[in-house]
């Protein structure tokens, strides 16, 4: 695990930033596919947790919610738009695209379903960030943004990296994977005038270049 930003960890996975996770002020975000469950506990072993929260409901970020928030007690908190998606994951699997790889995915990496404890909103402050609504890739896609260091925990709605073959580099999320690319575009787009220090992603190594990205979500179209 290591730290990204002052209170914000990412924890170690194989390959490295292939399917990331981060600790946000004792808040665990994201939870990887339901086989990750044994490595996320080792390294939170010893930490105090205040909650689990997603970016959004989709196999490779909600696998391992159901066995982490049951071992540790910890209140399940997910974006309004994909509340029941994570606690019936059927769900998931019918608001994919119909494309082999996106169901392959849903069948072999989601985790059971859990109940939420909290639906997360525009505005709503979770560990000192704000909630951002940025719908696209699943119905309710969320970040969390801390405007005094200008840190973009970002989820899926931009890789770092293409989401297969681990290829560094800004991008969009895959097509097959996103069930409305326009909306997600949209929502990528209210991003520039964040102008982020720090953007952790999904899938792919910690940006850190501010013109960067600026210059990525300027370039994309509407």
């Amino acid at each position: 695990m290591k730290e990204i930003a002052e209170g914000v960890y990412q924890l170690s996975g194989f390959p490295p930033n292939a399917i990331n996770v981060y600790l946000m002020n004792g808040v665990l975000v994201d939870a990887s596919t339901r086989y990750a469950t044994g490595r996320i506990l080792r390294q939170l072993k010893g930490r105090e947790l205040s909650a689990h929260a997603l970016t959004h409901a989709h196999p490779d970020h909600q696998g391992a919610s159901h066995a982490v928030c049951e071992a540790l007690g910890l209140p399940f908190w997910v974006g309004e738009g994909d509340v029941d998606a994570a606690e019936n994951p059927d769900l998931i699997g019918e608001r994919q695209p119909d494309h082999w790889l996106a169901q392959l995915f849903w069948r072999t990496m989601t985790g059971p379903g859990h109940a939420v404890d909290r639906a997360l909103r525009e505005g709503d402050d979770v560990a000192g960030f704000r909630v951002l609504e940025v719908p696209g890739h699943s119905a309710g896609h969320v970040a969390f943004w801390r405007e005094d260091d200008r840190v973009l925990i970002l989820g899926d709605v931009l890789n770092g990296a293409d989401s297969l073959t681990g290829i560094p580099g800004l991008r969009e999320p895959k097509s097959f994977f996103t069930p409305d690319p326009a909306r997600n575009r949209a929502s990528a787009r209210r991003l520039e005038d964040l102008a982020p220090k720090v953007v952790a992603f999904g899938h792919g190594p910690v940006c850190r270049n501010t013109r960067k990205f600026v210059d990525f979500v300027g370039s994309l179209g509407s």
